[in-house]
């Protein structure tokens, strides 16, 4: 699903909201995500899930044309972990 179905699925169902309507709060929601994630922090939806993030350390990688070594910094990296709900919705038919 992009984005766009995202905010068309939303406004058919708040009927009493326009599309634009609908997609300014759907770009809060992930302005406020995004914002919370590059200050250091965290975001739980319960039942949905956490936005987080995770250390990752430096290391050696290897240019696959080259072949040549190259040291790759240390960074942080957005982490999504599903919630019980999700996971037993998403696993319920097998």
């Amino acid at each position: 699903m992009t984005k766009s179905v995202l905010i068309e699925k939303i406004a058919q169902k708040l009927e009493g909201l326009s599309k634009k309507q609908t997609e300014v709060i759907i770009e809060t929601i992930f302005e406020s995500i995004k914002d919370s994630l590059a200050n250091g922090g965290k975001v739980e939806v319960r039942g949905f899930g956490n936005f987080r993030l995770r250390s990752r350390n430096a290391r050696k990688a290897r240019n696959p044309k080259t072949g040549e070594s190259v040291d790759v910094p240390p960074k942080k990296v957005p982490y999504f972990k599903v919630g019980k709900d999700l996971r037993e919705m998403v696993n319920r038919d097998l």
